[in-house]
């Protein structure tokens, strides 16, 4: 995998992938259905971006071959809605047209909740950030006890036990204008925080609370900030869907996010980030890492956590987690360990790590306890739940697709 990615074409190379001629692709631009940006320099020559021309490319081929499209469109195919909050370029991942590894730098978790939700990168306003202040009287924290039925389950059982009972005590639940669905999303979030790390903590931001809990101090702060900012949103993933489809269907935000926990925890998506735990946890005391994969991948065992369909040149969330992990615990034996790692599984596969590795990665060298990458996963991917639920609010619309029946003929009645 050697090169990047061009995100611009010129015009000769968007006519011929669309196979037609340049004024058919500057009408496309008059029509907002290509976007171009001017050339630096003093030539006049625009560039094209190569994300709508394969987007339009793709659309033709559907109205070519309808059946063929539906049933691709559910595998990485053919995008299915349309959606402002996150743009996959292949090489880089966006919020509302902000690199997101610039704002896991520069910004809070707070400021990116606020873009993602409500196209503003700006801070909540001054008492939102605890969102049960603006009910009026705080609805009683939900605590583990002998009648919790959350007690003993895994944090995604325990957060949604404790995301329904919030829902039945929460007089706005059902309130599905923006403004209160945002103050639902603040409250979320803390509570999964308060759930992840115990009751007491008085932080008043998620990441801080985190860290609290988790016994996080100095910049590892800024790493598990970085960690829930990158995880916040991945346009329509299995887990996102999910929630828009809830969304879809009128239920309120508490039920969006227990929704999307449910997809989240499955062994192909977040989930995989326990596999990828298991494996380093087995790997930790070899000497001969790359003799280790090599014996791994003899025996029909996969090496969890590299690779991503959409990111042919490696996942830039975990290029930049694991960046911050070298410049924040740059001694970290842990670190030299999973990096050591990473070199000799990459090289096998011929792949790059991927966001559930860093996660991963992010535990051991923070020594965090076991589960927490799908927990950071979890609270993070809460914040793009949250966005996307509000968005399909907003179209009034169904989410309801149609199933290409290749069953049992039915014979008449006799």
């Amino acid at each position: 995998m050697s090169g990047t990615r061009d995100p611009w074409m010129s015009a000769a190379e968007a006519a011929a992938a669309l196979r037609v001629g340049r004024a058919t692709v500057y009408a496309y631009v008059s029509r907002g259905r290509i976007r171009s940006q001017p050339t630096p320099g003093p030539s006049r020559e625009r560039v094209y971006s190569r994300d709508d021309v394969e987007a339009l490319r793709r659309r033709a081929a559907a109205r070519r071959d309808p059946e063929k499209a539906a049933a691709s469109a559910l595998q990485w195919g053919v995008p299915v809605l349309e959606s402002s909050i996150t743009l996959i370029d292949g090489n880089r991942l966006y919020y509302r047209g902000h690199d997101a590894a610039a704002l896991a730098r520069s910004r809070s978790i707070e400021e990116v909740a606020s873009l993602i939700w409500t196209g503003r990168p700006g801070p909540p306003s001054p008492g939102l950030s605890r969102a049960g202040e603006t009910f009026g009287a705080e609805p009683p924290p939900v605590r583990p006890g002998k009648q919790d039925p959350g007690r003993g389950l895994s944090f995604v059982g325990r957060a949604q036990c404790a995301l329904a009972a919030a829902s039945a005590r929460d007089p706005l639940a059902f309130d599905l204008r923006p403004d209160r669905t945002v103050l639902c999303g603040w409250r979320m979030l803390h509570l999964l925080a308060g759930l992840a790390t115990g009751p007491g903590s008085r932080e008043p931001t998620i990441d801080r609370a985190l860290a609290r809990g988790w016994g996080v101090t100095g910049r590892g702060v800024d790493v598990l900030r970085a960690a829930l900012i990158l995880c916040a949103d991945h346009e329509l993933n299995v887990s996102s869907f999910t929630a828009r489809c809830v969304a879809s269907a009128g239920s309120n935000p508490y039920a969006v996010v227990i929704a999307g926990l449910a997809a989240l925890e499955g062994a192909r998506h977040g989930g995989a980030g326990a596999r990828v735990e298991s494996m380093l946890t087995s790997m930790r005391r070899t000497r001969d890492l790359r003799s280790a994969v090599a014996d791994r991948l003899r025996r029909g065992e996969s090496i969890e956590g590299f690779g991503h369909p959409l990111y042919p040149h490696g996942d830039p969330r975990a290029a930049m987690l694991l960046e911050r992990l070298g410049e924040s615990y740059g001694k970290s034996g842990e670190l030299a360990f999973v990096s050591a790692f990473a070199a000799a599984a990459g090289a096998a596969v011929r792949e790059k790590p991927n966001v559930d590795f860093a996660l991963a990665a992010t535990a051991r060298v923070l020594r965090l306890p076991p589960g927490s990458p799908l927990t950071l996963f979890a609270i993070g991917r809460t914040i793009g739940w949250i966005g996307h639920a509000i968005e399909q609010y907003a179209t009034g619309q169904l989410i309801r697709p149609r199933a290409r029946y290749v069953g049992v003929v039915p014979t008449a009645a006799g």
